[in-house]
């Protein structure tokens, strides 16, 4: 089946041809016709299956068909809110590429940068917005930005925007809507909190599950090594080096020690940046800028860029610490192995965070392959310590709105709860003779030898 069979013009399916895609992906397959009829809809798919394109394509349809005269300002009707700064650019990407034929207007506002810019330009009026919460109540409260009426409402990422605090926010916005209007959620998990909003939201909804929810790509070769806490720089900076790797993007858990990671690598010859919520706008945009065209070989991130970086053939995505949420570590890896490309996830894992571990495997529901580097086992003589969330060993607390920033906000709760259960959890771990069982025995050192060969082909 082809986008010409969708039901939409031929300015939009020359864009759409123009950036080289002929034929949709199941995500789009179901999503288009759905919101073509008016339905609202829950969306549930992996990341990186095209579903950015799947509401961005017919409600642009939607948009040029119900289009009505206008005097003065040009009323906003379309409304797309995102969690993170990167993913709300990125999404506003998506229109601006896909509606390039057309006479809509769209611009993305987002914390972190002035706001008086996005006032002008929001006052002399827009059809599609790209918001975070935050910077876009900064925006109602100041007017230059006006809901009452908005027909179609995206709620993009939604199981995120609620992980990062943003429920009280979201509220407030869609007070300020009109009962009637379209509204599409899409989420990568369906917790009870989502189910909770899509019931008070959205009205005899549609559901697409594409993919079962909280499951990796099949594209996506995983892997773990297992190391100790203090030589995992020097066995990444080892497999940058030795397998020649161009592009890797590599997750920390805190924002210092991305920061101490990126000095490290460039200390050892690799090129690197980091990118976090207390990076400015200007500094993270220039840091994804310099990864995707090169200048840096390896960017080092927080969670926050865990679903708003979209790299074409991506091809390494490193864990240099899991993440404390399971579900985080299916958005990290899901930066690779993107449309149909084929990608590589590896997670550096010491003793502290083999609960961790078997957290992810318990949610993935797939045991990922073990894999011990010569030269870098594990001292079996280390114990399990409990994981620092910050600096000085302090719990992270979320940061509360300032400016529209929206970088810093985090759910500490679910985390917290995560934490103490993973100490208890240790506690009692301590008393077997070894935290690591098989995992690194004979048979993964032989995983290890063809592994190396595999390599090597590649």
């Amino acid at each position: 089946m082809s986008f010409d069979s969708l039901g939409l013009s031929a300015e939009i399916l020359r864009a759409v041809s123009d950036k080289g895609y002929t034929t949709p992906t199941p995500i789009q397959l179901q999503a288009i016709p759905l919101i073509l009829e008016g339905r609202d809809l829950m969306g549930g798919a992996q990341t990186g299956t095209g579903k950015t394109a799947g509401f961005t394509l017919p409600l642009l349809q939607k948009l040029m068909d119900t289009a009505k005269p206008h005097k003065g300002r040009r009323p906003l009707r379309c409304l797309i809110l995102t969690p993170t700064r990167e993913l709300a650019a990125q999404v506003h990407e998506s229109v601006q590429t896909y509606g390039r034929n057309l006479p809509l207007k769209s611009m993305v506002v987002f914390g972190g940068v002035s706001i008086n810019p996005q006032k002008m330009k929001l006052i002399k009026g827009v059809d599609i917005l790209v918001a975070t919460p935050g910077r876009l109540l900064d925006h109602v409260s100041q007017r230059s930005a006006d809901l009452s009426n908005i027909d179609i409402l995206v709620l993009d990422e939604a199981d995120r925007m609620l992980d990062m605090g943003f429920i009280h926010d979201i509220k407030k916005v869609l007070a300020l809507l009109p009962k009637e209007k379209q509204t599409l959620l899409f989420s990568a998990t369906f917790s009870n909190d989502i189910k909770k909003l899509a019931n008070n939201l959205l009205n005899n909804p549609a559901l697409i599950e594409v993919a079962q929810i909280n499951t990796t790509a099949e594209r996506i070769k995983q892997v773990v090594h297992h190391v100790d806490k203090g030589r995992k720089r020097e066995l990444l900076s080892f497999l940058i080096g030795s397998n020649d790797w161009k592009q890797v993007l590599v997750f920390t858990r805190t924002k210092h020690g991305a920061n101490r990671l990126a000095e490290q690598l460039g200390k050892d010859g690799i090129r690197s940046a980091a990118i976090h919520g207390n990076k400015s706008q200007g500094a993270r945009t220039r840091a994804l800028a310099d990864f995707k065209s090169g200048k840096v070989r390896v960017l080092v991130a927080t969670d926050i860029a865990a679903r708003g970086i979209d790299i074409d053939q991506l091809p390494h995505v490193v864990n240099f610490e899991l993440p404390n949420v399971a579900e985080d570590y299916v958005h990290r890896i899901g930066r690779t192995g993107r449309a149909g490309n084929e990608g590589e996830a590896m997670s550096l894992v010491c003793v502290d965070e083999l609960k961790l571990l078997k957290d992810i495997e318990r949610l993935t529901k797939n045991e990922i392959p073990k894999i011990a580097i010569e030269g870098y086992e594990v001292d079996p003589s280390i114990k399990p310590e409990p994981i620092q969330n910050g600096r000085g060993g302090r719990q992270q607390q979320p940061r509360r709105r300032s400016g529209g920033n929206n970088a810093g906000r985090k759910n500490s709760s679910a985390r917290k709860s995560n934490g103490n259960k993973q100490s208890s959890d240790r506690s009692s771990g301590n008393k077997s003779e070894s935290p690591w069982g098989k995992a690194t025995g004979n048979k993964s050192r032989r995983n290890n030898s063809q592994n190396r060969s595999q390599s090597g082909n590649r």
